[in-house]
């Protein structure tokens, strides 16, 4: 039975939720110190705007959705966040273009190997995909090459959705013991 608001100690969501919400947090940042602040950030949004909570659904999915919100915010101002180095190396006029990039030398020699490097990498994680059981090989294939839609994958090979995402997840794992054997050892 769901507790009545006035019945909630909010001191005691921050016990409750706080490890949840961090952990949550802490796979999508990598950040610890950020999952730290974004979680307390959660909290403080929900202290405010707590007389507006009308309970129509729990208190963790109304805690998560401000924890994502927060988490958004987050990367959408790093992606705005356009620094440029304000010194005797910049100009003013934006036809000219910022003295540190000019002369930085460009080398046909760094290109060319990360080709070379990109070209083995691909081989490698091909050999890799083609190491995995059939079905797992097509469902991985269709999901991540051919981008296909999970749900139309599902029903192509008569699979529920947490099936679909278990034979994935093993994919991936066993595609990743495969590239350190192969590519990074």
């Amino acid at each position: 039975m769901a507790q009545k608001k006035e019945d909630i100690n909010l001191n005691d969501l921050v016990d409750q939720y706080s490890d949840m919400l961090f952990n949550y947090t802490a796979n999508r940042v990598n950040d610890r110190d950020l999952a730290k602040d974004l979680v307390q950030d959660t909290f403080f949004s929900a202290l405010k705007a707590w007389e507006r909570f009308e309970q129509k659904s729990t208190v963790k999915t109304w805690l998560f959705s401000i924890l994502k919100r927060k988490i958004i915010d987050h990367w959408r101002q790093q992606q705005s966040r356009k620094t440029s180095p304000i010194s005797q190396f910049t100009s003013n006029d934006e036809n000219k273009n910022n003295w540190i990039e000019a002369t930085t030398p460009y080398s046909d020699v760094n290109e060319t190997e990360a080709k070379i490097e990109n070209t083995e990498l691909r081989g490698a994680l091909m050999s890799c995909i083609e190491l995995l059981p059939e079905k797992q090989r097509g469902i991985f294939i269709d999901k991540f090459v051919d981008n296909k839609d999970s749900e139309e994958i599902c029903n192509e090979y008569d699979i529920t959705s947490s099936n679909f995402w278990v034979i994935i997840h093993r994919a991936k794992i066993q595609l990743k013991g495969c590239l350190d054997k192969k590519w990074f050892n």
